[in-house]
């Protein structure tokens, strides 16, 4: 079948649409970090644009698709590459990567080829490089053949030039998309659906969370432990204690860890508590209060979305979500000190009304949102418009 053939077939009938996935086990979890989520909730978003008949998940390893799977097959249908090769106009390359050998096959077929960058790839390739973290073995393979680059704005900053250069196209920023399906399902089994609730009607000292992943400068702990400490030097009365989760290797193990820490008031007086890994809807509805969290080169989280979702009062620095919670300009911690005791305060207030607003915030990002749909559908056009690369 000719590309023009095709390509009129496929406008005709509405747009069949792939987006990888890369699974390494068969009941893989989605907590374990946002790229399957993220393929799942584009798949939500396109599902609603007028000219796309299908979607579905093309996982692109050897390991099964079964119904071991955490999410609903049904609504959201996932094959193997093989199945799903000859059943798709455009694949969008997401969280498994497509080799030479695959692209040749979608490319001799009149397949669009999209790269979905959500992952910041400039800030992994510089660490893997100065600090020794091998990421491809010399073994690295970078597709030349794609019909777009669609970047995510939270990494485009950082990471867009750096993709273009290598890959010899333009890329475009898209919307960034989030939905609660999966939150909410993970959070059912909670008391009052793990939403927020000011105990003593907000009267009570408070827990303060930091929940960052410490694995790198982008989400960091440093910064949220310093606006803590300046907060508890201003208020100590105000905070029961702080808790920092993915921190416990770091606190046992890395001596400069340890003796920054030891300088600040609310670790020498036994109000600060450094854990290991714990589950984020849990941990929020058994042990939180209020959320502090810092960011370099991360303006926009699924981790913000879910804390605002269910109510719990955010303070943070990211650009891309003033709107939500308590933000705080940069790396000032005077300054997120301030909106932290803020948010200590006016947690007595109505927790509903405070968690309606924020939800409504967040209108913008989900997947049904009019706009979002509109511009997916825009770089769909757009995109079957151009002649194949």
């Amino acid at each position: 079948m000719s590309t023009a053939t095709q390509n009129g077939s496929s406008k005709a009938r509405g747009l069949r649409i792939g987006i990888t996935i890369g699974l390494h086990q068969p009941n893989e979890t989605l907590w374990n970090n946002g790229i399957k989520q993220n393929a799942v909730f584009l798949a939500d978003t396109l599902r609603h644009c007028p000219g796309v008949a299908s979607v579905m998940l093309v996982n692109t390893t050897a390991v099964p698709v079964t119904r071991e799977l955490p999410w609903n097959l049904d609504r959201w249908p996932t094959r193997g590459f093989d199945e799903a090769k000859d059943k798709i106009d455009v694949m969008i390359e997401l969280g498994g990567q497509l080799d030479g050998e695959r692209t040749a096959w979608l490319k001799a077929r009149g397949v669009r080829l999209v790269s979905y960058c959500c992952g910041f790839e400039y800030i992994h390739a510089t660490e893997g490089i100065l600090f020794n973290k091998p990421m491809w073995n010399g073994n690295l393979f970078v597709n030349q053949r794609y019909d777009d680059i669609w970047v995510i704005p939270q990494v485009a900053g950082n990471s867009q030039s750096y993709l273009e250069v290598l890959r010899r196209t333009t890329g475009r920023v898209v919307p960034f998309v989030w939905s609660p399906t999966f939150l909410e399902e993970r959070t059912r089994a909670l008391p009052g659906g793990g939403v927020y609730a000011p105990r003593d009607e907000g009267r009570a000292p408070a827990r303060l969370t930091v929940m960052e992943p410490n694995i790198n400068i982008v989400k960091f702990c440093l910064y949220p432990a310093l606006i803590a400490e300046l907060a508890y030097r201003a208020r100590p009365e105000a905070i029961e204690l702080l808790q920092v989760t993915n921190a416990l290797k770091l606190a046992q193990e890395n001596r400069d860890f340890i003796a920054l820490m030891n300088q600040l008031d609310i670790v020498r007086e036994h109000k600060a508590l450094f854990l290991g890994r714990y589950d984020t809807p849990t941990f929020l509805a058994q042990n939180t209060d209020v959320v502090v969290s810092h960011q370099l080169e991360n303006p926009l989280n699924y981790f913000y979305l879910e804390v605002c979702w269910q109510g719990y009062p955010l303070v943070h620095n990211a650009t891309l979500c003033r709107g939500l919670g308590y933000y705080y300009e940069a790396n000032d911690a005077h300054d997120g000190a301030r909106r932290l005791i803020e948010a200590i305060d006016a947690r007595g207030h109505d927790a509903a009304a405070w968690r309606m607003s924020q939800r409504r915030a967040i209108a913008r990002f989900l997947p049904f949102n009019e706009q979002v749909v509109k511009t997916y559908q825009a770089l769909l056009d757009d995109l079957m418009a151009r002649p194949l690369r």
